[in-house]
């Protein structure tokens, strides 16, 4: 995905006002480890577009992917993306740190795909036109994840979304219930048939192909 948002931050003084002279700020001394996600998010609370430009780069690739899984088609996943900073842009002054800032920015990205969805529902429904693929795009001859793509649009919707939470973001048990408002066991014991459902998709045979039709000739043959 192109790199735009850091830019536009920068030079867009009309929509993110600086709320402090003097910012947190996210550089972290030689030899000390870098400001957590959420020092950095508290920083450009407070005015330093710097912060949310480490932030873009920490966050674009894995959010990226987050919509790219879940979306047939890729231009949407950028856009989508695109406006998750922009949410977090223009809501960074009431942002609070009472949870992790990923399980925010991911409660976030959730709200924005929903709406996509909703839409596109609507539009295939009163405009006619074609409701795009619910899974991502899986007929991509030179992705190496092909078989795995297909078998988890098979897996059961709230289950599939909890292994894609967990495998594929890297988020903990309790920010999945977090997110997901599902009490940690359930989470686990969701998670677990997941990914039982998953191997057994994978290890089940591929169907035959249909024999070809035989020509009138071929038949008496």
């Amino acid at each position: 995905m192109q790199d735009a948002l850091p830019a536009f931050v920068l030079s867009s003084e009309a929509r993110f006002k600086v709320m402090s002279v003097s910012p947190v700020q996210p550089q972290a001394p030689a030899g000390v480890p870098d400001p957590s996600d959420e020092r950095l998010m508290l920083a450009f609370s407070q005015g330093s577009a710097e912060a949310f430009a480490e932030l873009f780069s920490r966050y674009k690739q894995p959010l990226f992917g987050f919509f790219r899984r879940r979306l047939a088609d890729a231009a949407q996943a950028e856009e989508l993306t695109q406006e998750t900073f922009l949410v977090l842009l223009r809501s960074a002054a009431r942002y609070e740190p009472r949870a992790l800032f990923r399980t925010y920015l991911y409660a976030v990205a959730f709200k924005i795909l929903r709406v996509h969805r909703r839409k596109a529902i609507f539009r295939a429904t009163f405009f006619g036109t074609q409701q795009p693929a619910k899974e991502p795009a899986t007929r991509d001859a030179h992705d190496a994840n092909l078989l795995v793509r297909q078998a988890l649009g098979k897996v059961a919707s709230m289950e599939r979304e909890i292994l894609l939470l967990r495998e594929f973001e890297q988020l903990s048990y309790a920010e999945i219930a977090d997110l997901l408002h599902l009490p940690v066991n359930t989470v686990r014991s969701r998670l677990f048939r997941a990914r039982l459902s998953l191997r057994d998709i994978l290890a089940a045979p591929a169907p035959l192909a249909a024999p070809a039709n035989l020509t009138e000739s071929e038949e008496r043959a």
